[in-house]
């Protein structure tokens, strides 16, 4: 499917709707425009999309339209994540040695081409998303797939049997939550290998393309700009109410709350602390919350010689005010929170040993050889949340003479440079792939290969963080059958973490949506691709 902005009359009506919110903003005194009764208008700010492949995906925005758009094989209840069900898949077992798992596919399941999903789509997919070994692969090798036997270990049996034999055997529920991530998501195999160039097996194509089975098709994405969705009439559990859902990107959290109530748009994703004050008491907007996986952080890259001395880093985590930032800026959207594990998550430590101690950080400074402080940069994105983080951590870690340059980048950007470990200090946030504790673990505290062309490049790595008795004890965790002995070890890790790692925690989100007070049904879900438009009525 190209992806163009006229694909249906309707389409061209709506969207030039939604372009007109700029000039709303611009002129407040334009009359406004109400949204029509089957479509759905999103103000968000979605400057972090890379990519539409799902092979590539890695990143919150991404994520999302991919949750909206894409089947996987099975998906777990956004109110109970122990509570899995079968998507793509109907029903699956597990072989008594643990190591093969047999899904058989839904019959009826049909792409947005007209091509009829078999168990040879799923079984391409995720052959497709080890081939081509792009940011979120580790996800599926990480079960001892390669490109050399990824075709005998995930194949199909027949039309609407496939089977998956990983190298070890694995907690079950570990290897299921790994095939809800995006990474997992099941894509036309005949529609994307019409448009193979050079055997890249439809990656060029799929960038900036679609050709998914879900609730919602992809009709339309300009980078910074618009998201256009159209319902997916023939979606095997339903189609949706609203034929259509535009994602306007909208970066300032004023102007989203200005067109949520003056009715321009439906949903308002990126409110702030003074907005959401200010529609509490709101008769024609309702707040919805949700506690989520995600988490924010300060990391600091050791390849800069001073970041990489124990005693700078743990002053740095006395320099910042969790507390207060809890109480200002976070206000309603986020919970303290210290360790690499989220809250709610097997084997989550909540403790809290840090707090912001400047006399305390000063003498483990002058232990480090800067009694005087030094100079350094933070690159953050450029989101209201994130920059009123980073001003915060400039002005208390300024209390022991470290003069902190804030780089604010669009959210393409800071990933780029996050990515290739061109930073010094990085805020920014991390969501879990799968609701598992060895996401975050395996993130944060494992790194095989601390090279610079190294293969795996977790966030460990970004900072060339490279604790080898962690990742033994990671790995390790992860093959424990025991929940609860499982959960020891997690704990246990943290803890270290905590004391030697070059990461500061610092808070948990809480994320908020306004919603006009006519729209039910919008879901936020615990993890960033569990945001759901498929329920929404208008009333």
């Amino acid at each position: 499917m190209k992806l163009i902005f006229n694909k249906t009359r309707r389409i061209v009506s709506t969207a030039s709707l939604v372009l007109a919110l700029s000039a709303s903003c611009v002129f407040p005194n334009l009359a406004s425009a109400s949204t029509p009764k089957d479509s759905l208008v999103v103000g968000w700010q979605f400057d972090d999309i890379i990519t539409l492949d799902t092979a590539e995906i890695f990143e919150f925005s991404g994520s999302e339209i991919a949750g909206n758009t894409y089947d996987r094989l099975i998906g777990f209840d956004p109110n109970d994540v122990s509570k899995i069900f079968g998507v793509a898949a109907e029903s699956w077992t597990v072989s008594k040695d643990g190591k093969t798992f047999t899904f058989k596919m839904r019959k009826g399941v049909t792409f947005s081409s007209g091509n009829k999903m078999t168990a040879e789509d799923a079984a391409f997919s995720l052959q497709r998303a080890v081939i081509l070994d792009k940011s979120p692969a580790f996800i599926l090798t990480q079960f001892g797939f390669n490109e050399d036997n990824v075709k005998d270990k995930i194949k199909a049996v027949d039309a609407h049997t496939l089977t998956i034999e990983t190298d070890k055997a694995y907690a079950p529920t570990f290897v299921l939550y790994c095939l809800t991530a995006t990474v997992a998501s099941i894509v036309d195999k005949t529609e994307v290998m019409k448009h193979e160039a050079d055997g890249d097996m439809g990656f060029a194509w799929l960038r900036t393309n679609y050709a998914g089975s879900g609730p919602y098709k992809i009709e339309q994405w300009k980078p910074s700009e618009i998201v256009v969705l159209s319902a997916n009439k023939n979606y095997w559990a339903g189609a949706p109410e609203m034929k259509n859902v535009f994602i306007r990107h909208i970066a300032e959290s004023s102007v989203q709350q200005l067109l949520l109530e003056k009715g321009d748009i439906d949903i308002a994703r990126n409110l702030d602390t003074e907005q959401l004050k200010s529609l509490a008491g709101s008769t024609d907007v309702k707040l919805l919350k949700k506690g989520k996986g995600s988490l924010y952080y300060l990391s600091m890259n050791m390849k800069n010689p001073i970041l990489a001395k124990p005693k700078v880093q743990e002053a740095l985590k006395y320099l910042i005010d969790y507390k207060g930032l809890e109480e200002t800026v976070w206000a309603g959207r986020g919970q303290v929170q210290q360790a690499f594990l989220p809250k709610g998550f097997l084997g989550a430590l909540e403790d809290q040993p840090f707090s912001l101690d400047v006399e305390k950080a000063k003498a483990l400074l002058a232990e480090a050889g800067y009694p005087n402080g030094f100079d350094i940069e933070l690159i953050v994105r450029n989101k209201s949340i994130r920059i009123d983080t980073a001003k915060s951590i400039q002005t208390t870690f300024a209390k022991a003479g470290i003069n902190v340059k804030l780089i604010p980048m669009d959210g393409k950007q800071v990933l780029t440079t996050y990515r290739a470990r061109k930073h010094q200090l990085f805020f920014g946030s991390w969501g879990p792939d799968y609701q598992d504790p060895h996401t975050n673990a395996d993130t944060f505290a494992k790194n095989l290969d601390n090279s610079d062309d190294a293969k795996s490049k977790p966030v460990a790595w970004r900072n060339a963080y490279e604790p080898k008795q962690m990742t033994k004890d990671t790995l390790a965790a992860l093959l424990e059958p025991d929940s609860n002995k499982r959960a020891n070890m997690y704990l246990a890790i943290q803890k270290a973490h905590q004391k030697s790692a070059p990461f500061a925690f610092i808070m948990q989100e809480q994320e908020v949506a306004g919603i006009r007070e006519n729209v039910d049904g919008y879901v936020l879900g615990p993890s960033f691709d569990t945001n759901y438009y498929k329920d929404v009525v208008k009333k």
